[in-house]
């Protein structure tokens, strides 16, 4: 037993010396930095996952899921897709034949397999060619399930029937809103690439841009109305969960000044008693939260029943993927911000100019916030600690906080109030008696001084 021990322990030993002679001994890291640049699509660990799920309710996208019994009928759907897209034909006219975009895929196979972390080993042994095909289904399927939410309402007739269960109005009004929540989904993610080569085949040219690529993915995926199109030669967004990151983050961060860690800010209530007044920003960037001369500006977010999922997977995505948070953890920043402001329904009722409550109640919006929040960090360096400090310095100062103590104890209480309106009008009417009282003695003298000095003037009179 002791030498199985001996030979077990000396092969590790190799195993180690041998990786430190490959690295040339220099702690060389380059080649793990390719990797972690590769990854980008996760398994979500369960100390993340809290209860919250990740996958796909409809559709699987990618190797995570593919199989999965509850998917399974949607699978036919993506092979519909593919005939289609062929029988379409190139841009130019020609016949497009599946052998040659399979070879088109299989030249980025081995950059398409290194997206997924802990891929099963089967797919890249065994089921390379599978993998392959799975990458072809499910690429075509969204290419199809976008060009047909771009053509529908604007063109009348198309290679698909009306009463088509997917690619048709119906399917826009009850088959698309599972497909766009799917493709969110961290754990059912499809590398860009994949829609890259597809539409480079298509086409028969490169003639699909990053940007334009990014754009068409964004027009389905958007949380927000009316996206800014992401342009200005950006590189191939990571996949859609990529592009609705980057399309929530619009913009520049606000400079964040040293000094000010100021972790958290009350209510919402107590912000509006101490006269704070809240209004939706300029933009619709997440980043976008400021405070100045006592309004608070926050981004406008439509909240549905989807938007709960879909902000899980993004702040997990900011979790797992090192290269998503190099300016910050701003997705997560912005869900630690609302759960600080919205602590009860009141909360967001007060805030019903900036949420828009799609969830039915504004009980609904506050659990959200909470539940989003649990075990989210702020990052040291987030501009939003400057906010922070702007918000709790102005609800300092001491007539703001006799201002939220006066409405605190008193505005809930109309009784209060009236007895408060009631004193103040005494007041005032004491005050005026006082005045009336007083004023003929001080005119009384001042005629008596104006009458002698006027005798010492002119003795004669």
């Amino acid at each position: 037993m002791q030498g199985v021990v001996e030979r077990s322990k000396n092969q590790w030993v190799s195993h180690v010396e041998q990786l430190l002679d490959a690295a040339g001994g220099g702690g060389d890291t380059s080649e793990e930095a390719r990797q972690w640049r590769k990854q980008s699509v996760y398994r979500v660990p369960g100390y993340i996952k809290n209860g919250s799920s990740y996958g796909p309710q409809m559709v699987s996208l990618g190797p995570l899921h593919h199989g999965a019994a509850e998917l399974l009928p949607a699978e036919a759907h993506k092979e519909r897709a593919l005939l289609h897209l062929l029988r379409r034909g190139g841009a130019d006219g020609r016949r497009l034949r599946l052998g040659a975009l399979v070879a088109s895929m299989e030249e980025v196979v081995d950059e398409l397999q290194e997206a997924y972390e802990c891929l099963d080993a089967a797919w890249r042994r065994d089921d390379r060619d599978a993998f392959v095909k799975m990458m072809v289904l499910d690429g075509c399927f969204l290419l199809e399930v976008m060009r047909t939410a771009e053509l529908n309402g604007r063109e009348a007739s198309d290679d698909y029937a009306v009463d088509d269960p997917v690619f048709s109005r119906h399917g826009e009004l009850y088959v698309f809103p599972y497909v766009r929540r799917d493709m969110l989904m961290i754990e059912n993610q499809l590398p860009l690439l994949v829609l890259q080569r597809i539409l480079a085949f298509v086409h028969a040219t490169d003639s699909a841009t990053d940007d334009a690529i990014n754009n068409m993915v964004l027009r389905f995926v958007t949380m927000i109305p009316d996206p800014p199109a992401m342009s200005g030669g950006g590189s191939l967004a990571l996949h859609p969960l990529d592009v609705c990151h980057r399309s929530l983050l619009h913009g520049r961060s606000p400079p964040s000044h040293a000094g000010r860690r100021e972790e958290f800010v009350p209510s919402a209530t107590e912000l509006d008693q101490a006269g704070v007044t809240f209004r939706p920003s300029r933009t619709c960037s997440l980043r976008d939260i400021s405070f100045h001369r006592g309004e608070l500006r926050i981004p406008r977010l439509p909240i549905d029943d989807t938007t709960e999922h879909k902000l899980f997977s993004l702040m997990a995505f900011e979790k797992l993927h090192a290269s998503a948070v190099a300016g910050g953890n701003e997705v997560t920043a912005y869900v630690f911000f609302m759960d600080n402001v919205i602590k009860s329904a009141d909360d967001a009722r007060l805030l019903g100019g900036v949420v828009s409550n799609g969830l039915g109640s504004d009980k609904a919006v506050a659990e959200m916030y909470n539940r989003l929040a649990n075990e989210a960090v702020l990052d040291g360096r987030s501009a939003l600690h400057d906010v922070h400090w702007e918000v709790n310095a102005y609800r300092e100062r001491r007539w703001n906080q006799w201002r939220a103590s006066l409405v605190k104890n008193h505005a809930a209480n109309p009784w209060a109030i009236i007895s408060l309106v009631v004193a103040f009008v005494l007041l005032v009417l004491t005050v005026l008696q006082t005045v009336y009282t007083v004023l003929p003695y001080y005119q009384d003298q001042a005629a008596s001084s104006s009458a002698g000095i006027a005798g010492q003037l002119h003795p004669e009179l």
